[in-house]
């Protein structure tokens, strides 16, 4: 591959740390189709002859064929997928392989191929992404109605509906799939015809190739299109963020099928049981969402620290950017499958739901809203007021909506009959009828505002 520059080979140890075939050759169709657009264009150029970009097109083909059966002899002399690629396709049709690499460097040619390779990527993540969002979206509307504690710092703060609480981790999937989908339009450029850094004095036809690959136009600096890897980094960026709202979600999952809590019962499919203790169903599957977001978090960080000391423009450190970028799809499409799964097949148990949404006098600031609105007590008071009859109610071991009009007033001669019925949590919700608010009826007018917009995606 070198030529008449080096006499000798390299050593045992240098071979194997240069060679990237082991991890590399997952780009293989990307590279075929960058090859052959490559080619083509050549062609159209007048650069290659038709006999020998015909026969470079019927030998790229047929390589392809090969690996697709499983049938790549990876050799670490050859280093990478590219020269595994070229080498077979000059076993398969001769001198014409040749001059596929004419006016192009493994530079630009990486640079494409994993370009295309993490565009797919992205298109994965989506899928993924809407089918959870579409789960989420189901079962909020099956849950409409289901009352469930809120919290915040753990602590029971105020009722909510299930299905409000699902539709939170849909504003974030929706997020989620914007940030893929922004990194998609911007990564959209071509590199190939960038050659080694500096560009090719061959007359290139740079927009045949950018739109025989579906790219939106070429790069417009040579330099920083065969050093860039910022599409990589917007990938783990936003692979990263996702694994952390679906490792929220598994969390509650795992708390909410542990007996303290009981909100959900988990199904065979999403359990395992214990090698000794026959009572046990385990949350493995959330446990595992939970845990493959530390190892996405840790893939972006891993290749931000290998590019933040490279000078431009290529550098072999960039040979290691594609197992963090193979480690974070796998694992990501790993745990939108899984989530989706689990979300889709929970059991949820709404009498417990509603037992733990009434107990802690989570309907305290309701009350506090009465005295408000119904009153005209300042509601720095009203909330004085609320405390006062929380403790009456802790006090005498009932809810709060279980106490009394002589206990109330008590605490306050201002609170009347009408205030009793708006201590309950089904009140509670209800009553929570601001843009965004947990009531019933907001939840179903997001859930068809929701549809409506999946509906204008196409």
């Amino acid at each position: 591959m070198w030529g008449g520059r080096f006499a000798g080979g390299p050593s045992a140890v240098m071979r194997e740390i240069n060679a990237s075939i082991g991890v590399d050759k997952r780009l293989w169709r990307e590279d075929i189709a960058a090859s052959r657009a490559h080619a083509d264009m050549l062609r159209r150029q007048g650069i290659l002859s038709e006999a020998d970009a015909r026969a470079i097109d019927e030998g790229l083909n047929a390589v392809g064929l090969e690996i697709g059966e499983g049938k790549l002899h990876e050799d670490a002399a050859l280093e990478d997928i590219h020269m595994h690629v070229e080498h077979r396709l000059g076993e398969l049709i001769g001198e014409p392989a040749g001059r596929l690499h004419t006016a192009r460097s493994r530079n630009d040619q990486v640079a494409t191929d994993f370009r295309l390779f993490v565009r797919n990527c992205i298109d994965e993540a989506v899928e993924g992404i809407d089918a959870l969002e579409a789960v989420l979206l189901d079962r909020a509307e099956e849950h409409a109605d289901t009352v469930m504690p809120g919290f915040t710092h753990l602590q029971s703060g105020q009722p909510v509906t299930l299905g409000h609480h699902l539709l939170a981790y849909r504003e974030m999937m929706v997020r989620n799939r914007s940030r893929f989908t922004d990194a998609r339009a911007r990564m959209n450029e071509s590199p190939l015809g960038s050659a080694a850094l500096a560009g090719t004095g061959f007359p290139l036809d740079r927009d045949v190739t950018a739109s025989s690959l579906d790219f939106d136009r070429p790069t417009a600096n040579s330099i920083d299109a065969v050093s860039d890897r910022d599409f990589v980094v917007d990938y783990l960026h936003a692979a990263a963020l996702t694994s952390v709202h679906l490792s929220r979600l598994a969390e509650e999952i795992v708390l909410w099928a542990s007996q303290p809590f009981g909100f959900v019962t988990l199904p065979d499919a999403w359990s395992t049981g214990s090698s000794i203790m026959p009572n046990k169903r385990n949350p493995d599957a959330a446990e595992l969402v939970r845990g493959h977001a530390g190892r996405i978090i840790g893939d972006l960080v891993a290749l931000l620290v290998i590019l933040k000391g490279l000078p431009l423009a290529y550098s072999k450190d960039l040979q290691d950017d594609k197992p963090p970028l193979f480690d974070a799809h796998d694992l990501l499409a790993l745990s939108l499958a899984a989530m989706a799964g689990m979300v889709a097949d929970l059991t949820f148990l709404p009498e417990r739901m509603r037992a733990v949404a009434a107990a802690g006098h989570a309907t305290a600031t309701d009350l506090a809203d009465w005295l408000v609105s119904d009153a005209g007590v300042p509601f720095r008071e009203a909330h004085h007021i609320a405390g006062r009859a929380v403790a009456v109610a802790e006090a005498a071991g009932k809810p709060l909506d279980q106490l009394t009009l002589g206990e109330l007033q008590a605490v306050d001669p201002r609170i009347v009959d009408s205030a009793i019925p708006r201590l309950s949590v089904e009140s509670s919700v209800a009553a929570r009828t601001s843009a965004g608010g947990t009531a019933p009826a907001k939840v179903r007018e997001a859930i068809a505002a929701a549809r409506a917009a999946i509906a204008k995606r196409g």
